[in-house]
């Protein structure tokens, strides 16, 4: 008979929780135990120990020792990061806080300062984006479709042109008949079923790479080709070409007097 396996019990009246290791094990002469029952017995555990006890490791990893001492190494990572020399000699200041001045913080702001810390309001005119999932009302949750809607709400059925109505899809579209296989083309059909020619004078795509001829290389341009080679002369542009009186107002237009016109297109307009 084959050894018997130590089988894991609990122990209840323990405050922790321990395992202890049971030499029973029923008995499987006369019913044999099937695959799914062998797989659903829970795992043995293994201790380094060799007492019969042991701490279970099923919530998490096994707590740590008390009284522990950390390396060397983590002591050394544990420590904050410190600063370059050629940081400390470029900052500004030797700390990021810096005291605040007693009129500072005696000081009373003005009322335009106080009008400039007033926040954006809104445009008295401005509509909110309405909410996405929209209020179905009652009414319309119970309502029934008419025949009418119901039917137009039907998908429109179109007529399968690509097969024969008496093939199905992927077959044949239709079969040839005997009198069109046996006709013959008349001169006027086979010439219309040439395909157009290229005209006379047609020049194929030339190579964007083609060999330099000697004569080229030695050739000397003209001074009308000279002529043609310079580049257009435009006026200038931009803060080059700007003039400098352009701003200057002039002395009939300090004089000016402003119409009842121009004061009323002047105006900004009331929303």
């Amino acid at each position: 008979m084959a050894a018997q396996a130590p089988r894991v019990i609990k122990l209840l009246n323990s405050p922790v929780l321990v395992f202890a290791v049971s030499s029973y094990t029923p008995c499987m002469c006369a019913h044999p135990r099937s695959r799914i029952e062998i797989l659903a017995d829970p795992k043995p555990l293994f201790c380094q120990d060799s007492s019969p006890t042991c701490r279970s490791v099923i919530g998490g990893n096994p707590l740590l020792p008390r009284f522990g001492y950390p390396s060397e190494r983590l002591l050394r990572l544990s420590e904050p990061k410190k600063y370059l020399p050629a940081f400390l000699e470029q900052r500004s200041r030797e700390s990021p806080e810096w005291p605040v001045s007693l009129a500072a913080q005696n000081y009373n702001a003005s009322k335009r300062i106080l009008q400039l810390a007033q926040p954006k309001a809104v445009h008295p005119d401005f509509v909110p984006p309405r909410e996405v999932p929209t209020q179905i009302s009652s009414f319309a949750v119970s309502a029934k479709a008419s025949a009418r809607v119901e039917k137009l709400a039907e998908p429109l059925i179109r007529e399968m042109t690509c097969c024969s109505k008496h093939t199905k899809p992927g077959v044949v579209i239709s079969t040839v008949s005997r009198a069109s296989q046996k006709v013959v083309a008349s001169p006027r059909t086979i010439e219309l079923s040439k395909p157009r020619q290229v005209h006379a004078k047609f020049m194929p795509a030339r190579d964007p790479e083609w060999p330099v001829t000697a004569a080229a290389k030695r050739a000397m341009a003209t001074e009308r080709i000279v002529a043609l080679a310079q580049p257009t002369a435009r006026p200038r542009t931009g803060l080059t070409a700007l003039n400098p009186d352009a701003f200057k107002v002039k002395e009939a237009a300090l004089k000016a007097v402003c119409s009842p016109r121009l004061e009323e297109l002047a105006r900004p307009i009331q929303r």
